[in-house]
């Protein structure tokens, strides 16, 4: 189905779809699929309208006058329209001049709206609407396509039935077997009922079907992605007793909690196998992931070999390196004085070393003097050499792709073994389509001593002056012997242009660049550049105030981060630099100015980096969005619960599943029109089972070309070959 269109649509129609809509080929077309249907069994009459009810009908375009508006600028368009049954009703479009073309006197339309009163008449305003054309009107069903102005649904709908008319059934690339036993219709024929419905079964069964291509396709590629890791040999690295991790646990000074050890149990059995671990292991903030980790990068410096950790930003890389010595104690100290006598090495690599100091750990990495290596993206760079890397550990996996994993994988005649760790809890449809190439374990409960987090929002649209009190809190908490994080979400003098906290921000918000619910223009996000210095000056006068965000020089980073560690700041203005792993714990407050900026698993991320010693924590978040709002509803939500895992699954209910999908694509335009990570759960998990298969059987799909292009219309050819190269 790769054909051009233009000699089945028209050159005009060819154009329009290509620039609109980016549909170039019959397959593209065909997979362009209807957003809704209009049941013109259950059609409204005129006659029976009432006030509030949102209504669908038919009706024909009588009269329409355009005239300009009265209290702003643009052009109003009146339009009387006449039902079957003589009734009429007014519409009123705003901004008229843009659909006069295609709303004139004669036209027959579908017309959806709420109806409302004007004048002590019913009308409907700025309705939605759907030319009909003779063939519609013998249809039951009306299927409306997403559209643009240039090109409308009744137009797409013409081209896809001249398609079809023309289109041999193609051949379907699902197993007669599975189809069978799932019930599901061949491939030509829901393509034709999801166009074409006789009924509302048919569009439901095609739907599913096609629904079952998309999750096919999906959990084949990373199939196809994980046949590709296990292919490779590893070293084995089995558990040594008397060795370093031997050592490090009886000298813990607490207890491991009971998901800490089976998770470990699970992680020393993949490290003593021949073929690569490929794990990931999620917990909420604060469940102890860095001991996890810990104990598996010694069991594999325990074998001989050396781990490597990699963190998204340089500040986390430092936080980890020092929080890893303070672990070890003299245990990561080899060649120290005071080091125990079997210690590693603990260095750190980030891009901005001085020269000799970088020199110096490039040569500890590469001599195999340094056990663990810590570092940025720096360590995937090709001269950075290890002599034995047997373990890597990838910090908040949603910060690197597929490929940056790879980069450190693919060095040597021997895998090495993959531990993903991420704090952003993750539903069980997100970690099978995501991150479906790893095996998971889940931390769900926190380690004794975490203190209790209060979450209030401070809604500055109804109560402004709350904003004091917010102030006066943080002065509290000041007295007590506390600090606190005051967080906002850009640096300054950009408006985030070029910020390079800026892809921190708004990652998983759906109304992210959108205008606020009252219709009026945002204003820009509030900055550290511009907070920081009004608080010195006022509200927060007296205290020390430190400023970190990703702008700072590296060195200047550090200076600041271990100020505050050693108390010697009283607040912290900051990005979401702060988001990960950094770790004080006297540090009991945080105020998140705009709050409403933020996602929910960025908030959550932001409120753990509080309430880590012994003294309760406070967060509030501060926002200028109406009560009756998604953005408000989100910010309740966080204030409502501390269980990032229930966090996760609204998170997923919240924001758009294309975004979350989208990490599969690497950027290239999304195969994934259908697939719903909330609604298809159980169809998800079959097809996990079905491809993981398949695969067994033919590693490559070399047998089965309908299920290889399968993989590359849902993930993109790119993406599929790179899997079918390590194969």
């Amino acid at each position: 189905m790769l054909s051009p269109l233009l000699p089945l649509v028209g050159k005009r129609a060819a154009e329009l779809l290509a620039a609109q809509l980016e549909i170039h080929t019959v397959g593209d077309l065909v997979r362009h699929y209807p957003r809704r249907y209009v049941d013109r069994g259950k059609l409204t009459d005129i006659a029976g309208l009432e006030i509030g009810e949102h209504a669908t009908l038919v009706a024909q375009v009588e009269k329409t006058t355009l005239r300009d508006m009265r209290a702003r600028r643009g052009k109003l368009l009146s339009v009387v329209i006449r039902d079957e049954k003589g009734a009429t009703l007014d519409c009123t479009f705003f901004n008229g001049h843009k659909v006069q073309h295609v709303i004139h006197p004669g036209v027959r339309a579908v017309f959806s709206g709420k109806v409302g009163v004007f004048n002590k008449k019913l009308q409907l305003t700025h309705p939605q609407f759907e030319p009909l054309d003779e063939a519609d009107e013998i249809r039951p069903f009306l299927s409306v396509y997403p559209a643009t102005g240039k090109i409308n649904s009744q137009e797409i709908a013409r081209c896809v039935r001249q398609v079809l008319d023309l289109l041999d059934d193609p051949t379907d690339p699902l197993p007669a077997s599975l189809r069978q036993r799932e019930g599901l219709a061949e491939l030509g024929r829901a393509l034709r009922r999801i166009h074409v419905p006789e009924s509302e079964a048919d569009f439901h069964a095609a739907r599913n079907r096609l629904v079952w291509d998309e999750a096919m396709g999906v959990q084949l590629a990373l199939a196809l992605r994980r046949q590709a890791t296990v292919s490779r040999p590893a070293a084995a690295c089995p558990p040594k007793p008397g060795g370093l991790l031997d050592a490090f646990d009886a000298a813990l000074p607490f207890t491991l909690t009971a998901g800490q050890h089976a998770v470990g149990a699970e992680i020393a059995a993949d490290l003593a196998r021949e073929h690569p671990m490929n794990r990931l292991v999620q917990g909420d903030v604060g469940a102890g992931k860095t001991v996890i980790a810990l104990r598996a990068m010694l069991q594999v410096v325990d074998g001989g070999r050396q781990a490597a950790l990699l963190a998204p930003t340089e500040v986390l890389a430092a936080q980890h390196a020092r929080s890893l010595r303070t672990l070890l104690g003299p245990l990561g100290r080899s060649g120290e004085l005071g080091g125990a006598d079997q210690a590693t090495a603990v260095t750190l690599l980030t891009g901005s070393l001085g020269t000799k100091a970088r020199r110096q750990a490039l040569l500890d990495a590469q001599s195999g003097a340094a056990g663990i290596v810590v570092g940025t993206h720096a360590l995937i760079q090709d001269h950075v050499g290890f002599a034995d890397l047997g373990l890597v550990v990838v910090d908040e996996q949603h910060r690197f792709g597929v490929e940056q994993r790879d980069a450190l994988r693919g060095r040597g005649e021997l895998a090495p073994h993959m531990l993903v760790m991420t704090a952003t809890p993750i539903p069980r449809t997100v970690a099978m389509t995501v991150y479906g190439d790893l095996e998971v374990s889940a931390l769900r409960e926190l380690p004794g001593g975490r203190s209790p987090i209060a979450t209030t929002v401070v809604p500055l649209a109804e109560k402004p002056t709350w904003l004091q009190r917010v102030w006066r809190r943080v002065h509290e908490e000041v007295a007590a012997g506390h600090q606190v994080y005051i967080v906002c979400p850009r640096v300054g003098g950009d408006n985030g242009k070029g910020d390079p906290d800026a892809d921190l921000v708004d990652l998983d918000d759906p109304d992210e660049g959108a205008d606020s619910d009252d219709g009026a223009a945002r204003r820009p996000p509030l900055a550290v550049l511009e907070v920081a210095p009004r608080l010195e000056e006022g509200a927060l006068h007296g205290l020390r105030i430190g400023i970190l965000h990703g702008k700072l020089p590296p060195d200047e980073k550090d200076t600041v981060m271990r100020a505050f560690e050693r108390g010697e700041l009283d607040v912290l203005v900051a990005t979401t630099v702060i988001e990960v792993g950094v770790d004080v714990p006297n540090a009991t407050g945080m105020v998140i100015l705009d709050a409403d900026r933020f996602g929910l698993s960025q908030l959550h991320q932001l409120r753990g980096r509080v309430g880590r010693g012994s003294a309760a924590g406070v967060c509030l978040l501060v926002t200028e969005a109406p009560e009756a709002s998604t953005a408000r509803e989100r910010l309740d939500a966080i204030a409502g619960t501390t269980d990032g895992f229930e966090l996760a699954r609204l998170d997923l209910e919240l924001r758009r599943e294309g975004d979350v999908l989208g990490a599969l694509q690497s950027g290239r335009r999304s195969g994934l029109r259908l697939l719903s990570l909330l609604r298809h759960e159980e169809i998800i998990a079959k097809a996990r089972v079905y491809a993981a298969d398949i695969v067994a059987e033919d590693p490559g799909l070399r047998g089965r070309p309908g299920l290889a292009a399968l993989v590359g219309e849902t993930v993109g050819d790119e993406e599929r070959a790179a899997y079918l190269d390590k194969v």
